[in-house]
């Protein structure tokens, strides 16, 4: 068990199973979804490596009933698999930039019949989505310079957020209060946050 409360390692591996990584890829690459590498999904973007999106799912500990930001939410791979870990019981809100990967994206959700998760476009000059704050569990897939105080101020107490910051993967949990922990788990390379 994580001091999160939830045993992740379990719970990632059956939203893996439950998850396919090929029903999130465009058909060209489907042939290598078995790889442990990220593959290019369009528009200068990609479905991170499996290996990395298994850490950071563990890191997240998300639990069942959860609200949970995924931001950089592409293919809609991460949205589902968050979905598969919160159950029907919690929501996730997926955010993406780029407008035609959004809607692609919600139409691989749609696929997997998990009607409590979403993926929207994002706004302009909005990081994130404020509007269904404050939230349980953030997932961010992209690479941000420093910690945007924009996603921390839309944790909720007690939630985690796990990003990559300048080539490192974090965990931030925030405590009672305004404290903040910050854990650190080593390097990572992700497309930047926009």
């Amino acid at each position: 068990m994580s001091q999160l409360g939830v045993d992740p390692v379990r719970e990632v591996e059956a939203a893996f199973r439950a998850t396919p990584r090929p029903q999130f890829l465009p058909p060209a690459e489907r042939r290598w979804a078995g790889l442990d590498r990220p593959l290019p999904i369009g528009h200068g973007q990609t479905n991170s490596q499996p290996s990395t999106v298994r850490r950071m799912l563990e890191l997240l500990s998300v639990r069942r009933g959860s609200l949970v930001l995924d931001v950089g939410a592409g293919s809609g791979w991460t949205t589902a698999l968050l979905a598969c870990l919160v159950g029907p019981e919690g929501r996730v809100v997926g955010v993406e930039l780029e407008p035609a990967l959004a809607a692609w994206g919600q139409a691989n959700l749609a696929a997997t019949d998990r009607s409590w998760a979403r993926i929207e476009t994002a706004r302009p000059g909005v990081l994130g989505w404020p509007d269904e704050q404050p939230y349980d569990r953030i997932l961010v897939s992209a690479e941000a310079g420093v910690v945007p105080g924009e996603l921390l101020a839309q944790l909720g107490t007690r939630g985690a957020m796990v990003l990559p910051v300048a080539g490192q993967l974090l965990r931030l949990r925030k405590t009672v209060g305004t404290r903040v922990v910050v854990e650190r788990f080593g390097q990572c390379r992700f497309v930047p946050l926009r």
